[in-house]
Order: C-alpha cells, then structure tokens, then sequence
C-alpha cells in the first residue's frame, strides 16, 4: 500500500509540513506496513514560498516593509531560488534563471490579512504598497525572474499599492496623487507609469490561488471583501472602484484586465500586476506541484490524502484540493481529503470523484481548543480513514 500526503496548510493551527507529519503518522498507527510518503503542498497563499525553499534548496531573506495598513512597518522576508530547477508547466518559461537570481515574494508576509487584528481589517484603508517593496528589494539585490505568489491578502487595492512603491503614479481629476487603499480607487482619473529606467522589475509570474476575475458578481470585491472586513456598502464602493480602475488602465495603458481568470486574486493585484508589471499569471498549486515533483510521486500509489482548514466551494477553484484531485485523476490515484472543517457533502465529494472525505475537528469543540488539539485531531482522523479505507486493500 503506498499512500502520498499532499496537505495544505491548516490556517492558524498548522502548516503544510506539520498537517502532512500528523496525517501520515495517523494512517502508520492504523497500518504501520504501509509505504507513507509526504509532499507538502501550498496554491499561491500562504506557505508558498516554504514549500518552493524546501522543493529548491532556497533561503529567506529579511526585509523591513510597509504593513496592509499604512503606519505599520513588519519584519518580512522573500525567497531566494537557485538556478537550474523550474516551476510550471513549461520549464523554458518558468525557469529559475541566473546564478542563483531567482525570488519569490509572498504577499501575505507584507500585505496579508493575518497580520491585522479584526478591528483593523478595513479594505477601504489596506495597500499592498509593502508587497511592491518587497518585489523591488529582490529586484535590487539582483533577482533575474520575480514570482509574486498572492493568496491571504488584506487588501482590495487593485495592486495599486504595489505599483506605487515601483514609482507608478495615480492622480485624480486634477492630477493629485491619490492615496492608500481601496477608497482611493474611485478618485483615479491618470495612471503615470515611471521612467523606463526606474521600473527595474524583471519579468513577474504570479502564483494565484483562486480564478475569480476582477470585477462582476464572482470578482474581487463581492467574493472576497466581506472576508478582508467590508460590510454590504464597502463592497459597493470596492467594486465601483475597481471598475473605474479598470476603465483607466484601459484608456491609458490599453489592457482590459477585468475578466482575466486570476486578475481578481489578492482584492486585484492579479489585475494590478498584469497592468504594471507585464506579469503573467499561473495557478499556485500547479507551480508547486511542479517544482515539488507531486506528479512523479503518485507513480505506483495507491491513493493520495489532501486538504486544508476549510473544505468548501473555493477548495474547488484553483486551491490545493481541486489542483492536488486533478493530477491523481490523470495518474489513475484515489484521493481522499481530510479537512477541519467541510462546507462540501459526502454526496457531492462522491460526484466530484474523491474517494473519501474526513472532517478532523469535531463540531462541539471550540475554535481555540481545536487550534490547540488540530496535530492530534488531524492524526486521528487519518487514522479513521486508514481503517475504513486502507486496511481492506493493504
């Protein structure tokens, strides 16, 4: 019996690497003969740039930043890649290039909704001007190819931000500059790029974790602005600013980024930097299944267990479980998902395919006393899919 764990990140309990260790010690107590391989996994948010050093040989490096608010500064960190690995599909286009001239920036260390408390999460205020600080000192310390990966964000900004730390100017009618945030968006009437000279980006991949376009009933706005602290009329206003937005970057840059799958991603900064920064976007998830070499592991499995914190609708939509599903169908592996917490019924994982479906947390615990049980709970759960699964085949 080979089995290959391939877990996401349980958000503020465990990370990828710890969800794969309790996953895989849980179905070695049910079935200690069974072959047990662990490939953590991450789409774009948070853990990217962990799992890409691990898959790499990488290192982090510090950098002092704006915060998703604009007063606060926070200690963050970029990955430096080697040369000579790849990520994506096409390895002559996402190659590491360079001596050792590769980074990845993930956004959720400078401009993520994790590093607000809950009265501070306001979308109208939040900027990824950190994000577009962190991009230009991996550029400055003389990184050859950018990879922004932009899943757990605070903000709605259209990357406006970030493209304000890289010397772009937005002003409004009068040809005032505008401000940080969200709010700022409906008052921009002129993009300025920079100089030519000070742009000094080199070509940016963007690791998204969702397909949502940027603006419409599935954008960046309505879908994820209620969940970065926006009420009913704050969503209203995100979404006409991120049309006008829109409306500018076409007149003035000549790039309709409004339905791009992706562009919606990060409240738009998968917009703002195919708009700013030439960036091209591609599924998180497949870029590190990719660099990770998931694929060639489920050679010979018998099944792959996956997951994450909350297993809903989105799960489907560009996040490890639907990226993780897809390549076991295509290799011929069963696939079970084990999750916190799941939005999806046992019916419907039927009809989508999984082979199984646990639920680690049970529903009379408390949030706090499942963050601080989440190691045993997860192990027990796999140990309960082990024995209802696995022990007949083995």
């Amino acid at each position: 019996m080979k089995v290959v764990v391939a877990m996401d990140s349980f958000k503020g309990s465990l990370r990828a690497r710890e969800a794969c260790a309790a996953v895989r010690a849980g179905i070695l107590d049910a079935l200690p003969g069974a072959e047990v391989l662990v490939s953590p996994m991450a789409d774009g948010g948070e853990g990217t740039a962990e799992a890409l050093i691990a898959a790499t040989g990488g290192e982090w490096v510090p950098a002092q930043v704006m915060g998703p608010l604009p007063e606060m500064r926070v200690e963050a960190r970029y990955a430096w890649l080697p040369s000579g690995r790849s990520v994506g599909e096409d390895a002559n286009d996402h190659r590491f290039a360079g001596d050792g001239s590769g980074a990845l920036v993930e956004m959720a260390v400078a401009s993520g909704l994790e590093l607000l408390e809950g009265s501070e999460r306001n979308p109208l205020e939040t900027t990824t001007f950190g994000t577009g600080e962190l991009l230009a000192a991996a550029a400055a310390r003389g990184a050859e190819r950018l990879w922004l990966a932009i899943g757990g964000s605070a903000t709605v900004d259209g990357g406006t931000g970030a493209a304000m730390a890289l010397g772009w100017r937005f002003l409004d009618e009068r040809r005032r500059p505008v401000g940080f945030g969200g709010g700022e968006l409906e008052r921009i009437a002129h993009i300025e790029a920079p100089e030519p000279a000070s742009r000094a980006l080199p070509h940016v991949t963007v690791l998204c974790d969702v397909d949502n376009p940027l603006v419409g009933e599935e954008g960046a706005a309505r879908v994820f602005g209620p969940q970065k602290g926006a009420d009913p009329d704050m969503v209203v206003a995100l979404e006409r600013g991120l049309a006008g937005l829109a409306d500018v970057i076409e007149r003035d840059l000549g790039k309709d980024v409004r339905y791009v799958p992706g562009a919606g991603a990060a409240g738009g900064l998968g917009a703002g930097a195919l708009a700013f920064f030439g960036a091209d976007l591609m599924s998180g998830v497949d870029a590190v299944m990719e660099a990770t070499g998931l694929e060639q592991a489920l050679s010979g499995a018998d099944w792959v267990v996956t997951g994450e914190g909350r297993f809903d609708e989105q799960s489907l939509r560009g996040k490890v479980v639907a990226g993780v599903a897809e390549v076991a169908r295509r290799s011929g592996v069963q696939v079970a998902v084990i999750a916190g917490s799941s939005m999806i019924s046992p019916e419907r994982a039927s009809g989508l395919g999984l082979g199984a479906l646990e639920v680690s947390a049970p529903a009379d615990l408390s949030f706090d006393e499942i963050v601080d049980r989440a190691e045993d709970l997860l192990a027990e759960a796999a140990r309960r899919f082990a024995v209802t699964e696995l022990r007949g085949q083995a």
